[in-house]
């Protein structure tokens, strides 16, 4: 899921440089939204994984 994030932020980068604002906004929310989702289940995974014992 990072590595999907990474993607949407270079697609976010090179569509703001050549002009595409909409596009850039668009993969930017997109990045932000898989961003927060990605620590939120990283974040899960750390406290089941301490339950284990």
């Amino acid at each position: 899921m990072l590595r999907w994030t990474v993607i949407f932020i270079i697609l976010a980068i090179i569509a703001g440089v050549f002009g595409f604002g909409g596009i850039a906004a668009g993969a930017a929310s997109i990045a932000k939204i898989l961003f927060f989702i990605f620590i939120i289940l990283f974040i899960i995974s750390l406290i089941m994984g301490r339950k284990k014992i």
